[in-house]
């Protein structure tokens, strides 16, 4: 089965906000074996959703749609698609009961505008939602189907899950398509390529490969369809056991279930171990990364972004004479950094970054794109030197990428 997803909403096309619905809902769709042909972000405009919606029932079984379902007249999704299916709008008393008694119990005023919310076309299946106003509405013409739901993200994936979801797999005949992820870090695509290209070649034709690259990064994703989901599983991960020993120290984990940031605060837990982080030219990346990882304060005693060289002076103990000697892009400041944080919090490990991220390359003559990565041990510390080239935010998630692989290389070392 083919979908194609269909996102409402002046505010996307002018970059107003971030469309994560499309991105979401192909992932989930992909899930459950729908292949998602196109996604297509159009204006709140009646003739351009009528056109869209047209065309997009020619090419495939499933057109989702969001967005326009709101209580003002700005929103008209609704009566677009009455017009659409040759239909008429009428008062649900179900959805209207549901909506004051939920104004009532969040001691909202209710109005004709809200009511107008449980008006919805006479042939379509109310999609009840539990998060909101507005219902979802499922419409089935030919075979086909054509389901309507609320823009609002949480809303969507609670209708989605609870009821668009499980009923496209009681409709139809559904192949499960398994992808499954090999995350590496520390090896561009091309050398990673390379690296594996004897393996690649012999992939089964029944398994496809695609490569996944961003900052740092890249994701292999072994794709395969069938009907028996152990028979592809098994076959994927044959070929993954063929795989690993290729990647050496470049593999960070399967399918995503471990990220580098996952894996370091696994290890530190296990050996109750701590870490803390000077940033400068990262402005608090690193820190964001590890602290994002639930559970993080078993091991993570805090971060500092000490930017400008008085602070540090004043924050991290830098010598005023080693800036002045060697610049604060500077293989020196940098060790005094991560020496300095590590004394300071009292902790087992600690990163430490500075650098020229860019635009302009300040007090140092070092060019822009150049970091140096610190890392303190409980026994000795090292530096590194990189250059990220440009722009300054390829630089930032690169350095900040470079000094979790760098600290999880380490701290695994002996494994």
């Amino acid at each position: 089965m083919k979908a194609i997803i269909i996102s409402i909403g002046n505010e996307l096309l002018i970059g107003e906000t971030l469309n994560t619905n499309a991105h979401w809902m192909a992932s989930e769709l992909t899930k459950i074996g729908v292949v998602v042909l196109e996604i297509r972000t159009i204006q709140d405009e009646e003739n351009e959703i009528l056109e869209t919606l047209k065309l997009a029932q020619q090419k495939v079984d499933i057109v989702l749609i969001t967005g326009g379902l709101g209580p003002t007249k700005d929103d008209i999704t609704k009566h677009t698609l009455a017009h659409y299916f040759n239909d008429t709008l009428h008062l649900n008393k179900e959805v209207l009961t549901y909506i004051k008694e939920r104004f009532k119990k969040l001691n909202y005023p209710f109005n004709k505008l809200n009511e107008n919310q449980a008006l919805v076309p006479s042939t379509c299946t109310v999609l009840k939602n539990n998060w909101g106003t507005a219902p979802g509405m499922w419409f089935e013409h030919a075979n086909k189907v054509v389901v309507s739901m609320p823009g609002v993200p949480y809303e969507m994936k609670g209708i989605m899950q609870q009821s668009v979801l499980p009923k496209l797999q009681q409709k139809y005949k559904l192949p499960y398509l398994l992808n499954i992820s090999v995350l590496t870090q520390g090896i561009g695509e091309s050398s990673l390529a390379e690296r594996i290209e004897d393996w690649e070649t012999n992939l089964p034709s029944t398994i496809k490969l695609a490569y996944l690259p961003s900052f740092g990064k890249v994701r292999l994703r072994l794709s395969a369809t069938g009907y028996d989901l152990n028979a592809i599983k098994e076959q994927i991960d044959a070929e993954i056991s063929k795989l690993r020993p290729l990647l050496n120290d470049y593999f960070v984990a399967i399918d995503n279930l471990l990220s580098v940031e996952e894996a370091i605060g696994k290890k530190l837990t296990a050996q109750k171990l701590t870490i803390a982080v000077a940033e400068s030219c990262t402005i608090g990346t690193i820190s964001k990364k590890i602290a994002e990882v639930p559970g993080a304060s078993n091991y993570f005693k805090g971060g500092i972004v000490a930017y400008a060289k008085e602070m540090k002076q004043q924050l991290l103990n830098v010598s005023a004479t080693t800036i002045k000697k060697y610049s604060v892009v500077s293989e020196q400041v940098a060790e005094e950094m991560a020496k300095g944080i590590q004394k300071k919090m009292k902790t087992d490990y600690a990163i430490a970054t500075t650098g020229n991220a860019g635009p302009t390359t300040d007090e140092t003559d070092e060019t822009v794109g150049v970091v140096y990565i610190a890392l303190a041990t409980p026994t000795a510390s090292n530096v590194t030197k990189f250059n990220f080239g440009q722009p300054r935010e390829k630089v930032i998630e690169n350095a900040s990428n470079k000094a979790l692989e760098l600290l999880k290389k380490e701290i695994y070392k002996n494994d």
